[in-house]
């Protein structure tokens, strides 16, 4: 039960668990659907059987609908907190609903397990959050069932860490037009994250998502004297007698004024599930809003909380933390019918 998963995590101290202990030992795992061909350090032995993975999207339907029933919810939300996936790039069969549920029945391998929880999640009308950078809701294929369906979805891969660090401290050197030679990250880490990351194809699923951050953050198009060619170079490394308790590190190579050399160095000694428990409840309550709103597909506001902010495809996805914050705060301000935050601050002075 939840109870004993939490204990083996070892990220809550007895103290603060026993507090919760009736009700995680009430909650019961159901079968999943897994397939260790997509995860590959690790193995599965409480999983679903079918002909298809149709078949298990039809189960995943029933296990929500049935959970909703014995526990009397009105709405439901689903979070994607799972492993990391092996790198996949979207192609055909991703391009439209159509072409995904032919797939499914097809066993398809671009499709992978986390797309059949959004499947179902989509399809039962529950909004979806992808914790995790796999492709997942970040398909076509998906947004056109999250249109039809009028359900927000929003992703990818929680930003907790290391990442959560650049998207604070780059738009700091930004603004103050300070250059950037390299940025070098590495991180350890014990728990299930750090074993599955362990695997080079998980691993290059995740790398996709943390390097794109400084890119979008800095802009070396429109800044080339400041940010042409920057390095960047990111690992991590499993390790596990550091359990859950992250550790990032990293070497900045900046240059000021005349081109002077200089740098920062980053050392955060952080606690991986502390961080993105709070990011969880967060996106459960916002994502709900959202539905009751009338909002359906791209939630782009709720990007605060994710490395790598889905948004239309037009759209230049926006990284920068405080830029985020604003665009969340200023949408909840919309949703009330509220005054929007400019920070000009004229009507002072008036």
């Amino acid at each position: 039960n939840a109870y004993q998963a939490a204990r083996k995590a070892g990220v809550l101290n007895e103290e603060h668990l026993k507090l919760a202990k009736p009700l995680l030992e009430s909650i019961q795992p159901m079968k999943a659907v897994f397939d260790r061909r997509y995860v590959k350090r690790l193995d599965g032995t409480y999983v679903k059987k079918g002909a298809s993975k149709w078949d298990m999207a039809q189960q995943l339907i029933e296990d929500i609908h049935q959970f909703k029933e014995k526990n009397r919810c009105d709405r439901l939300v689903m979070i994607w907190c799972g492993s990391t996936e092996i790198y996949l790039k979207a192609n055909k069969v991703h391009r439209d609903l159509k072409s995904f549920e032919k797939g499914m029945k097809q066993n398809n391998e671009a499709i992978a397990p986390s797309m059949l929880y959004a499947y179902a999640a989509l399809r039962s009308g529950v909004p979806f959050g992808n914790g995790a950078p796999n492709l997942t809701v970040d398909i076509p294929a998906m947004q056109e069932l999250a249109q039809a369906k009028r359900v927000p979805i929003a992703g990818k891969d929680f930003k907790t860490g290391q990442t959560l660090m650049k998207t604070i401290i780059a738009p700091g050197l930004k603004s103050r037009m300070i250059g950037l030679h390299g940025w070098f990250s590495t991180n350890i880490l014990g728990n299930r994250d750090g074993e599955v990351l362990d695997d080079p194809e998980s691993f290059k699923t995740k790398e996709e998502s943390k390097l794109g951050v400084l890119e979008y953050i800095l802009q070396p198009k429109l800044y080339p004297m400041l940010y042409d060619g920057f390095c960047h170079k990111v690992r991590i490394h499993y390790y596990p007698p550091r359990g859950d308790n992250k550790e990032g590190w990293d070497n900045i190579d900046i240059f000021g004024w005349l081109g002077y050399p200089m740098q920062l160095k980053i050392n955060f000694l952080c606690r991986d599930s502390i961080l993105a428990a709070p990011l969880v409840l967060d996106l459960i309550l916002f994502l709900d809003l959202a539905q009751r709103a009338g909002l359906r597909g791209i939630q782009e506001w709720l990007s605060f909380y994710f490395k790598s902010p889905m948004c239309a495809p037009a759209l230049y996805p926006e990284h920068d933390l405080f830029i985020q914050l604003t665009k969340l705060k200023n949408t909840l301000r919309w949703l009330r019918g509220e005054r929007l935050i400019t920070h000009l601050g004229t009507e002072y002075y008036d």
